[in-house]
């Protein structure tokens, strides 16, 4: 019997697998990664709790429908009376912002946070809450809610 010649069965899989790992690292996108896109939160709920509390039920889905990370602010804004009742969006364009609440005395997306207006002094007008992400991305604003007088 002769001697026996040894196989190059393992010299062809560690060829093979160079080749595969060499193919695998030269393709992709190159440059810089793309950030994941931040869509806009939902409208939150707001409601009247008592004569000056607003009770606020926070998203908890963004606009795309996806689970809501990164709430940093809600926002409340206000709008002088006129003619006739603003829409949301029109109040969130052209209203002035009169009251932050920032994180961390925020509570999680879907959670419910009570906003005491006890010190707001402006006379009669309407009101959207609006909750603002990370990178200073607002979302859709709530219901215009009245506000009254103060003085009342």
């Amino acid at each position: 019997m002769g001697a026996m010649r040894p196989s190059s069965l393992p010299k062809a899989l560690v060829a093979l697998n160079l080749l595969v790992c060499a193919s695998t690292l030269g393709c992709g996108r190159k440059g810089d990664p793309v950030p994941h896109v931040r869509r806009p939160a939902r409208a939150p709920g707001a409601r009247w709790k008592a004569l000056r509390q607003l009770e606020v039920t926070l998203p908890s889905q963004d606009s795309g429908g996806d689970s809501l990370v990164g709430l940093e602010q809600v926002r409340l804004i206000w709008m002088p009376l006129g003619l006739s009742r603003p829409s949301p969006q029109e109040l969130f364009a052209r209203g002035e912002v009169v009251l932050e609440r920032r994180r961390p005395d925020l509570p999680s997306p879907g959670k419910v946070l009570v906003m005491d207006l006890a010190n707001l002094k402006r006379p009669a007008g309407w009101l959207v809450v609006v909750a603002v992400r990370g990178g200073e991305i607002p979302g859709a604003p709530s219901e215009v809610l009245p506000w009254l007088d103060s003085g009342l």
